[in-house]
């Protein structure tokens, strides 16, 4: 497996690496045909050098990991790395972006992925939270939970579930119906009298 990278230029960047690739003559090494990537001691933020121009760029990490493949015989595919990081550049004057978690993927449906594709982490009580793993390990130890549930946590509870059940259909009650019995002395129940508690 290989090492690799995204790297993000603005347009006009991208212009002159394209013609820096696309020359005839590449072993003139002249000042201006070079290109050069150095970061800072954080690893997160650096320069790129195109020629005498100095850039901006940071390294941020990608949403989900992007695979890459290579052909050999325009057939058959060969997956060569796992990409999860992005190193964009950026206009000089452009702000650094101040989080090192890009929240876009690559792709237009992609946009704003972070937000809109991943769970939201869980609103949790840290109390609540440590209470439940002591309880757990002295279970595993082979003894009994110390911690109980508070009786107005349970309460609370038992109100927001009795909130979301509707209550049942009263039958309407019918005159000058004689009842028919059956076998079992019960009266016999046609469709309109049962009610669905299913809804």
């Amino acid at each position: 497996m290989e090492e690799q990278f995204l790297l993000r230029v603005p347009p006009s960047i991208a212009e002159q690496i394209e013609r820096l690739l696309n020359e005839n003559n590449p072993s003139s090494s002249s000042e201006d045909k070079s290109l050069d990537l150095s970061f800072s001691e954080d690893g997160r933020s650096g320069t790129f050098v195109i020629g005498n121009d100095h850039f901006p760029a940071s390294l941020l990490d990608l949403p989900c990991v992007v695979e890459s493949y290579k052909t050999y015989d325009d057939s058959s595919l060969i997956k060569t790395a796992d990409i999860g990081q992005m190193i964009m550049v950026r206009e000089s004057g452009d702000a650094a972006p101040d989080v090192i978690e890009y929240r876009h993927g690559l792709t237009p449906p992609m946009r704003d992925a972070r937000k809109r594709r991943f769970r939201r982490e869980p609103d949790l009580n840290p109390e609540l939270v440590s209470r439940v793993e002591k309880d757990l390990l002295k279970i595993m130890a082979g003894g009994t939970a110390d911690s109980h549930v508070e009786a107005a946590e349970q309460e609370g509870d038992e109100n927001t579930r009795g909130a979301n059940k509707k209550p049942a259909p009263t039958p309407v009650p019918k005159h000058n119906v004689p009842e028919t019995l059956t076998n079992a002395g019960e009266p016999d129940r046609t469709d309109s009298d049962e009610s669905d508690d299913s809804v």
